[in-house]
């Protein structure tokens, strides 16, 4: 099994996904950020991938921006299977 971390391609997508979750929606990192009572650097460190997220926080998150968490991990988790397939067909 591969090592998990930021840097991973399935935290890239992850962090990919909620940053065009937020601008779909029309919200801004300070509108994220205020609404999960963190400094804007947060949304940003997310975002850019430089922060983790644990399952609770992205809970957190997606209600900040006013999506269902269901929803999204599910999507999340085919465009992850399809990064992986891809990943695999390349190797």
């Amino acid at each position: 099994m591969r090592p998990r971390s930021a840097h991973s391609l399935e935290y890239k997508q992850l962090a990919f996904k909620l940053r065009e979750t937020r601008k779909a929606k029309g919200l801004t990192q300070e509108v994220v950020s205020a609404r999960l009572d963190k400094p804007r650097s947060f949304s940003f460190k997310v975002e850019t991938g430089e922060r983790e997220l644990n399952v609770i926080e992205l809970m957190d998150y997606c209600a900040a921006l006013e999506e269902d968490f269901l929803t999204f991990v599910t999507q999340l988790s085919r465009e992850v299977k399809d990064l992986r397939q891809d990943q695999t067909q390349k190797d």
